[in-house]
């Protein structure tokens, strides 16, 4: 994070700067990378990243390379999340148990989905995906799900792209992702078939809050190969379902039918 041109950062972006040095790929850092990182004198990150390790929002291990500290990820954690994690628990297990595959459940932060629970098993098919991680939503099942259950400003941002391409089966215009959102809304589940990897296929499908408006969403990971997703739509659908009627939906409180035909 750096401060606007002419202005001098203040001490906020120059911490947050130093947490964002940290990165999946550079999870450790010694103080020197993390003050080039960061953009910040020698002199300034060894304060601030000391200020830091004694909250415990960073912690240093016994090579000297400084680390996410244990503080930050239980303040991490409040967002948006125990109240729908403890919701969802039992059903992400059951959809876990009819599977033995990977289980997600994600909220979205702009064009993006953040996961914040995952259910894997030691031989499920390879994923990107990570708890506290991102991925644009457009890729993924989760994503599709949410992101027609949003408002229309953000549905018409997403659609105007760029929409980034992983795969050849990829969604990469505008006109094809209106045409999928609309196909999600029609049916209650999204469908990711070899998006972000050619080998996997995500069935997502929304969780709705108290005030029917989309919170979240559920979605199972299986192989390509050898899974249906009409086999899956189901399950996936029942299980997000639940996690509305526990979270007060008033539309997870209505028969199936009506629900379905108000989506």
């Amino acid at each position: 994070m750096t401060a606007a041109p002419g202005r001098r950062p203040t001490v906020t972006s120059r911490v947050l700067g130093i947490l964002g040095a940290f990165t999946p790929e550079r999870p450790a850092l010694t103080i020197t990378q993390i003050a080039r990182r960061a953009g910040l004198p020698l002199s300034t990150a060894h304060r601030l990243v000391g200020e830091l390790a004694c909250w415990g929002a960073l912690e240093r291990d016994d090579a000297g390379l400084y680390r996410v500290g244990l503080r930050l990820w239980e303040v991490g954690a409040l967002a948006r999340g125990p109240a729908l994690r403890e919701a969802a628990m039992p059903f992400l297990e059951d959809l876990y148990e009819a599977t033995h595959e990977n289980v997600h459940l994600a909220v979205l932060d702009g064009l993006d989905v953040v996961y914040i629970e995952r259910i894997s098993a030691r031989d499920a098919v390879h994923v990107f995906s990570r708890v506290g991680g991102r991925w644009p939503a457009h890729a993924t099942g989760v994503g599709l799900a949410m992101l027609a259950h949003s408002g229309r400003d953000l549905q018409e941002r997403a659609i105007a792209g760029p929409l980034r391409r992983f795969t050849p089966r990829t969604i990469a215009t505008g006109p094809e992702l209106r045409r999928v959102l609309a196909e999600v809304r029609r049916t209650g589940a999204a469908v990711s078939d070899g998006q972000v990897e050619t080998f996997a296929m995500s069935v997502g499908a929304p969780v709705f809050g108290p005030d029917d408006a989309v919170v979240a969403a559920v979605a199972v990971v299986v192989p390509a190969s050898g899974w249906e997703a009409r086999s899956l739509v189901p399950v996936v659908r029942a299980g997000a379902r639940g996690i509305s009627r526990a979270l007060g939906a008033p539309r997870a409180l209505r028969p199936p039918e009506t629900a379905m035909r108000e989506v």
